[in-house]
């Protein structure tokens, strides 16, 4: 069921509506409120493997979410992936992880360009992250076949298709753009 959001609205009234966390998310964007797209095959099987791997590496002092509300510096934006140092994973009075979003930039947003949805859009919600504290942002392209790196220092980068890509420190992974794009390809038997 699709409820009917206002366009225009506070942060703290968007972050009131219940329907914000119905699938696909709500977005909230310099006082615009916007549905993300519905994910499609060729976004979900990267976002699968990626979160797999990421959280798969040894000795890694961070997790991956997918679908993790993110709300900082007026934003509050759910990425395909948020990877979070373990320490800033918020938790509840129990000691479990905390149902709520979290209200920092993640160390690192990872977002998967749908065919209908805009490049510009993600590129400012993966700089906004950076603006805010993250250290690390991949847009990946299915469609260009193209991975662009962000960090919070320089211009961002076309990774090659052969050239390790560049991961939070501490982490030991190990993924180039042709790994990533190669999971798209259907291994039938």
């Amino acid at each position: 069921m699709t409820v009917a959001v206002p366009q225009r609205l506070t942060l703290e009234q968007f972050l009131t509506l219940p329907s914000i966390e119905e699938s696909p998310a709500w977005e909230f964007v310099q006082g615009e409120v916007t549905q993300k797209p519905m994910p499609g095959g060729k976004h979900s099987r990267i976002r699968s493997r990626l979160v797999s791997a990421i959280n798969n590496a040894a000795d890694s002092p961070y997790e991956a979410f997918t679908e993790l509300r993110c709300t900082v510096g007026g934003r509050s934006i759910v990425p395909d992936i948020a990877v979070l140092e373990q320490g800033l994973i918020p938790i509840d009075e129990n000691g479990e992880i905390a149902s709520a979003g979290v209200s920092i930039a993640p160390n690192w947003i990872v977002e998967i360009l749908f065919p209908q949805q805009s490049q510009m859009k993600v590129t400012r919600n993966i700089l906004h992250s950076l603006r805010h504290g993250g250290q690390l942002g991949w847009l990946i392209d299915p469609e260009e076949r193209v991975v662009l790196v962000y960090h919070p220092d320089r211009l961002p980068e076309e990774w090659p298709d052969d050239a390790g890509l560049p991961v939070l420190p501490g982490m030991s992974l190990s993924l180039t753009p042709g790994q990533i794009l190669s999971w798209l390809q259907l291994n039938r038997r």
